[in-house]
């Protein structure tokens, strides 16, 4: 069996695209999109009557060119979607504007109207995890939508520790730990090179697994962005891992044996000490104020989805 087909065996496989084509190749279970993966997809020829069809609708909802191309990137989004969700059996994650973190209000507003979209076209919120960036207010919009409207969140752009508690404290549906991106900042910080099982984002996202499963939390750990396999094999046995399609490709074709790692079991034995960050804003801010890597690469992820939310912007703008 390939390390794929080991994985498989303890974890979720999702896969990291806007792809469809490589979605297919793979077989996962889910999907992931983000403004960065769509922005790409849509230079692909293969891509270009999602595109259209985004821009007349576009056109269809109001005569103000901003609005128009609001609208036309939410209709994007959806599109996608909508075609992911016909070779994934699960569910696909679409990701609310990142300029939108710090705001629950106008979070929850884009998040009803994605899902509104969703309906329209034919597909039952219960397929669709509305993706959110990490802050504060995000995890309280995810917690508002959860409870009150019924809408599975993924929590994005995670870092730190007490991110990933409020997120549990929250009823988020699934979170999604950035294991390469804490590994860059620790090798950037230090000058060292780390082994796959002393990699800071590996030891990150074991420690919020191990919490969730020693005090019973349901929401899914979904360790992503990674930057090789070895960091991959080192989380066998997490919930679900969503991998890029270059990083599937490699597993695909590697025939070693795959040792699980993490365990339900052998998390419970563990004594991670209580803590609660969701009623504590003060806390909250503190703990990832005291967490230089969780607060630089929170600002930067949402700073990079935001610039290329803003190039999707400018893309449709210019065929509007």
């Amino acid at each position: 069996m390939s390390v794929l087909e080991q994985l498989k065996q303890y974890t979720t496989v999702v896969s990291d695209t806007g792809d469809f084509e490589t979605i297919a190749q793979y077989k996962p279970q889910d999907a992931t999109t983000n403004p960065s993966l769509i922005l790409a997809a849509t230079q692909k020829p293969q891509y270009s009557s999602l595109l259209d069809d985004a821009i007349s609708f576009g056109k269809s909802k109001s005569s103000n060119i901003d609005e128009q191309v609001e609208w036309a990137v939410d209709k994007l989004l959806i599109n996608f979607g909508k075609e992911i969700l016909k070779i994934v059996p699960g569910r696909v994650s679409t990701e609310v504007d990142a300029r939108l973190s710090f705001c629950k209000k106008s979070t929850v507003a884009k998040a009803l109207r994605l899902i509104q979209l969703y309906k329209d076209a034919g597909v039952d919120k219960e397929r669709v995890l509305i993706k959110i960036a990490s802050t504060w207010e995000g995890i309280h919009a995810a917690h508002e939508l959860e409870t009150k409207h019924g809408i599975h969140c993924n929590l994005t752009l995670l870092f730190g520790f007490p991110q990933a508690v409020a997120c549990a404290e929250a009823g988020v549906t699934l979170i999604s730990p950035f294991v390469g991106r804490i590994m860059d900042w620790y090798k950037n910080s230090t000058g060292k090179t780390y082994e796959a099982k002393e990699d800071p984002g590996v030891l990150s996202v074991s420690k919020i697994y191990n919490y969730y499963k020693q005090y019973g939390y349901k929401t899914i750990v979904m360790g992503a962005s990674f930057r090789n396999t070895g960091e991959i094999k080192e989380l066998a046995g997490c919930d679900f891992l969503t991998i890029a399609p270059k990083l599937l490709g490699e597993l695909q074709e590697d025939n070693s044996p795959l040792e699980r790692k993490l365990d339900p079991e052998k998390a419970k034995a563990q004594k991670i000490p209580k803590v609660e960050y969701f009623n504590n804003e003060t806390s909250f801010r503190w703990e990832m104020n005291e967490d230089a890597m969780a607060t630089e690469k929170l600002a930067e992820g949402i700073r990079n989805f935001a610039k290329d939310g803003c190039r999707l912007d400018s893309l449709l703008k210019e065929k509007l």
